[in-house]
């Protein structure tokens, strides 16, 4: 998503202002998008969501799956639109993102200078005349703290999942006739794992409020038929029709 990731600063980029979004062009090529457990209600009503493992950071993360293959996402269209009701926050917050300086140890906004939404010529400004930050600015520092801090959350949630084994291997074998599509390397929370925890387990469970996100995620998944019908609408001659869904004890990568 970002080629080309600079820090904002004032002296730099006192001229640059930033337009409305013009599409969803910048997004055309992601076929995951990492959601946080505050979106899972309203994500698991249009995208799947399933988790990934970051051996980088030995952590889960959820993603929300926006195609069957690498290098598809079957919701923005010929138009560069966006073409569901709910768009993933990391998404929307481009062309900014939070990123810690090494040397000052603290996060910095940094945006995307190849960004065609940042010019200029046209738009809002992002600094003031005195070099202030202007109030666009001031509430893309607001969001994107916001989500730093939603993401912890998530991650609290992900690593309590995790302590207690709920999640598992989910393999995904997407059929037409003979040729079969593997998606592989995601794991779902296991439904019989869950009812398995103690009675103390639940109860903090639930006192942390993870039950919405729990139930959010394994509902999502019947949006894997959702993400085939779109796949046979974009290519008809590449249709499905079946899908096995597998959780067995084997990993690979996300949609292999």
């Amino acid at each position: 998503m970002f080629t080309k990731l600079v820090p904002l600063n004032s002296s730099q980029h006192k001229k640059m202002k930033i337009r409305n979004i013009q599409g969803f062009g910048f997004a055309s090529k992601f076929h995951v998008a990492s959601v946080m457990v505050h979106e899972f209600v309203r994500a698991a009503a249009i995208y799947p969501i399933v988790f990934i493992e970051d051996k980088t950071q030995d952590v889960f993360r959820p993603v929300a799956l926006l195609g069957l293959k690498a290098g598809e996402n079957l919701f923005v269209d010929t138009d560069n639109k966006w073409a569901a009701s709910y768009v993933p926050a990391i998404i929307r917050r481009y062309p900014f993102v939070l990123a810690k300086d090494k040397e000052e140890e603290k996060f910095a906004i940094c945006f995307d200078e190849d960004s065609e939404m940042i010019n200029e010529n046209d738009g809002v400004p992002l600094f003031n005349e005195d070099g202030s930050p202007a109030e666009v600015i001031e509430n893309v520092k607001r969001y994107l703290t916001e989500l730093q801090q939603m993401e912890a959350i998530t991650l609290d949630f992900c690593q309590f999942m995790a302590q207690n084994n709920a999640f598992a291997p989910m393999n995904m074998r997407v059929r037409k006739a003979d040729n079969v599509q593997a998606i592989g390397g995601c794991y779902v929370i296991n439904e019989e794992r869950l009812n398995n925890l103690s009675d103390e387990r639940f109860l903090e469970l639930r006192k942390k409020r993870y039950l919405p996100a729990v139930y959010s995620h394994l509902t999502s998944l019947a949006q894997i038929e959702r993400l085939m019908q779109l796949a046979g609408e974009a290519l008809p001659e590449k249709s499905f029709d079946t899908i096995d869904r597998v959780a067995g004890e084997e990993s690979g990568h996300v949609l292999h």
